[in-house]
């Protein structure tokens, strides 16, 4: 059974920075992890993608420059590092992994809180 489990997230002030974690059991081998964000009445909305072979990263306009993913293959793992956080940035954060030969996102972490104070 494949699982992604989330860690990190809480409460930081703005300008502050904060790391989350996604490790994946049950599977290996994904195409691309990602991040996505999802705020209060809104649809789920693309953060960041990393693509597993080659390391290729994408970022959301929004995020881009202040936020880093990266992954750990040995441990299965992909982190978002995120810095100049900033009030807009509060939102329910998600990691996903998506299978090889597939358009979309396959499996999804439990989503964790991430709130900015102004």
């Amino acid at each position: 059974q494949v699982q992604l489990v989330q860690s990190g997230g809480g409460l930081v002030q703005a300008g502050g920075s904060l790391r989350l974690s996604c490790a994946a059991s049950g599977i290996f081998g994904f195409f691309s992890m990602g991040w996505f964000r999802q705020f209060p009445g809104k649809e789920r909305e693309f953060v960041s993608s990393i693509v597993v072979s080659n390391s290729r990263t994408y970022y959301a306009d929004s995020v881009n420059g202040r936020f880093t993913i990266s992954r750990d293959n040995a441990k299965n793992t992909v982190y978002l590092q995120m810095n100049s956080l900033k009030p807009e940035d509060t939102a329910v954060y998600y990691c996903a992994a998506q299978n090889y030969g597939t358009d979309n996102y396959d499996y999804w972490g439990q989503g964790t809180q991430v709130t900015v104070s102004s």
